[in-house]
């Protein structure tokens, strides 16, 4: 840390230039000769990085940023908020703190949180902002995290653990053994020192791969913030040997859209087919992700238009955890029926479908916006067809 950036007129500077151009700053200096220019850009690319995903910091005092690598491989405050609300005890120890932005949310639920982060000069700075948060209950220690548990025999309610999906010779990784540090391989001593585990991983991990690795599985949850899939959490509890929940959660700005199954009743169960009716259903990112497809149609009672296209539809329009339309027309998909329709505007959604959107603008002369909506794909018929709907 370069404690002369905290100086006032430092920090005026980098408040004034959040919004200037990057390259100009570049070539033409910083007006502060005992700062290198390269610190303050570095923070002022930090902070700007920060004003939607980390208002809090954002907008507190003397806060001191790392490299903007540091903030894109951060938590939001959204999904750190959710993740701290799934937990809770006394005490909790974060193995790859990083920024600390999941240690400042698991500070509101535990009364002690210990944060471990390798790279010294973040542990220093996540301990200073912690200052400036006005957090008291954050013991911050510059180390190993995996190498801490080893040296010290305390036990925790709790361990969060989010391995690092860069690796030194492979780039961006995204299955646990190649992760840093590699989870699977040291359940044993995790498990010493809590009963409960909670760790990230990359969205792309397949389901059936993290159980088999990760053991003692009790429940998965898949976060997706505004429709896109961020991060899943998988809660591991010791000699835990149940029947696996999901919970996946679309994170909105009015309103969260959740909904839970059981990974093993998905595998049993199966869904009731029907023609379009007078109202469509997409589920979101979460659960298409999930893949609680028959478990949605059991749960809500509403059909499904084919094994593999994931839309469905009912008679009555009824909350639904997606994007909700309602039905004006249904045509059979050639060109023919398409251009009695008269479209030239409309938003393009394919599924189960053998042409692409791209495709198919290009093939209908279709241009994208505005408030119709075309659905491309298959019945449970076998037929091609176009579901023409207003949005809900």
């Amino acid at each position: 840390m370069n404690i002369d950036i905290l100086n006032t007129e430092v920090q005026e500077f980098i408040n004034k230039n959040l919004n200037s151009n990057i390259s100009t700053l570049v070539l033409k200096g910083t007006p502060f000769r005992q700062i290198d220019s390269k610190d303050i850009i570095e923070q002022i690319e930090a902070k700007k990085r920060c004003e939607k995903k980390l208002p809090i910091w954002f907008n507190t005092k003397n806060i001191y940023y790392p490299n903007k690598l540091n903030i894109e491989q951060t938590s939001s405050e959204i999904t750190a908020a959710y993740k701290a609300q799934l937990l809770s005890g006394e005490s909790i120890i974060d193995l790859t703190g990083g920024f600390g932005v999941d240690c400042f949310y698991f500070s509101k639920i535990f009364q002690t949180v210990t944060h471990c982060e390798i790279n010294e000069a973040l542990s220093s700075i996540v301990k200073h902002n912690n200052e400036q948060l006005a957090v008291a209950n954050i013991e911050t220690h510059a180390c190993n995290g995996l190498e801490y548990l080893k040296n010290h025999n305390n036990t925790y309610n709790w361990i969060y653990i989010d391995p690092s999906r860069r690796h030194d010779s492979k780039g961006k990784v995204f299955f646990l053994n190649d992760c840093l540090p590699n989870v699977p391989e040291h359940l044993n001593l995790l498990f010493s020192r809590s009963k409960n585990i909670l760790t990230k991983t990359s969205p792309l991990l397949d389901f059936s791969i993290g159980i088999e690795e990760l053991k003692h599985v009790k429940t998965i949850h898949v976060v997706a913030l505004n429709n896109e899939v961020k991060e899943l959490l998988w809660i591991l509890e010791q000699d835990f040997s149940g029947a696996i929940s999901i919970e996946t959660v679309n994170l909105k700005i009015t309103s969260n859209e959740k909904f839970n199954f059981s990974l093993e009743e998905e595998k049993n169960l199966t869904s009731n087919y029907s023609e379009p009716l007078n109202y469509l259903y997409e589920p979101n990112s979460a659960i298409l992700k999930a893949g609680g497809f028959h478990s949605i149609s059991n749960q809500l009672k509403i059909y499904k238009l084919h094994k593999h296209s994931h839309l469905y539809t009912s008679e009555n329009v009824l909350d639904f955890p997606g994007r909700r339309f309602k039905i004006e027309r249904i045509v059979k998909y050639n060109k023919k029926e398409l251009k009695k329709l008269g479209i030239t505007k409309a938003n393009i959604t394919t599924r189960n479908f053998p042409e692409s959107v791209e495709q198919l603008r290009k093939k209908f002369k279709i241009k994208d916006g505005g408030n119709t909506y075309l659905f491309f794909t298959t019945d449970y018929q076998e037929n091609k067809i176009v579901v023409l709907c207003e949005k809900i």
